[in-house]
């Protein structure tokens, strides 16, 4: 959706207005609807084929056949003894430790969109009909008007406070064209993440593994292995995915549950959530672009999860 700025009571201090102009026209020309729309009309482009309601197993397992992940083929406890994330060795052939929700139906691993873009594999499970390229192309477009005007604005000729109230609001409209995009496209899903010392992390592991596995929490979750280069003792991150990051009342619902295990509060155990169309866009902590790398965080307040149903 594009978006309009309004007019700023500094306009005045605005140097060169045809800059000024030229600039907010490139930003306001970007529109996250048309962005699918058109790469929906492109030919060539597969779409999705819906499944009649029969054809879809009771239990699912996106990880189906992959050996660094829980099959429905043995019990959680056999999981956690065959990969202990204490112990077992982070190499490219297990990048990450996963756990399904069997519940919750999504793409298999080794037919998603995010297993052609290099360094984006590990990811939560996609969602039928996600169009992860489409959103990684428009997102950095996105990431590119927002890079531009960063650089450009400081030469408008305005005072320094203006040009930070400036660059803020441009920053807090690019997430959410972002987000907006990604969201039409499908690439809804995100993760809490929890970081815990590697003493605890298979107990913790445990608690989250199992409470996945029940339907307890997300749709997915997975723990960082040994790291084979770096210090073993560095924190060990758990991220727990949930299906849709502008769904506050299942966010909220899932922290619940965390805190109720222990793993999170508001204070001391402050965890965070972040969508995974920012991990694919390189949004992280200390990017470029000066943007928080989270959305939510446990201290904050979420509508109250009243027999809530997960639904796709």
């Amino acid at each position: 959706m594009a978006h309009k700025r309004g007019e700023s009571d500094d306009s005045s201090f605005y140097g060169d207005c045809h800059t000024i102009e030229y600039l907010n026209q490139r930003v306001n020309s970007f529109d996250s609807d048309q962005w699918i729309m058109q790469h929906q009309e492109q030919p060539g482009w597969a779409q999705p084929c819906m499944l009649p309601t029969h054809a879809v197993a009771a239990l699912h397992n996106p990880y189906a056949g992959v050996p660094f992940a829980w099959q429905l083929t043995e019990t959680v406890d056999n999981f956690l003894a065959r990969l202990p994330p204490a112990m077992t060795a982070q190499m490219p052939e297990t990048p990450w430790i996963y756990i399904c929700n069997p519940y919750i139906p999504r793409v298999a691993k080794s037919e998603g969109l995010g297993q052609t873009n290099k360094g984006n594999e590990d990811e939560g499970p996609e969602q039928e009909g996600a169009r992860l390229d489409v959103v990684i192309e428009g997102g950095m477009e996105r990431l590119e008007l927002l890079d531009t005007f960063l650089r450009e604005v400081p030469n408008f000729g305005i005072p320094p406070s203006t040009t930070e109230r400036e660059k803020n609001k441009e920053r807090s409209q690019a997430t959410q064209d972002i987000l907006h995009l990604a969201h039409i496209g499908k690439v809804r899903a995100g993760k809490w993440m929890i970081f815990c010392d590697v003493l605890d992390v298979n107990e913790v592991w445990e608690l989250v593994a199992k409470a996945t596995a029940s339907n307890e929490l997300g749709i997915a979750a997975k723990v960082a292995p040994r790291p084979e280069q770096g210090d073993p003792r560095k924190e060990r991150l758990i991220c727990v995915y949930t299906k849709d990051f502008m769904d506050k009342v299942d966010i909220g619902r899932v922290v619940q549950r965390l805190k109720e295990l222990g793993l999170a509060d508001g204070k001391s155990k402050r965890i965070y959530y972040k969508p995974d169309v920012f991990t694919y866009l390189g949004i992280s902590g200390g990017n470029p672009w000066g943007l928080k790398a989270s959305i939510y965080n446990s201290s904050e307040a979420f509508p109250p999860a009243q027999d809530v149903v997960m639904t796709l």
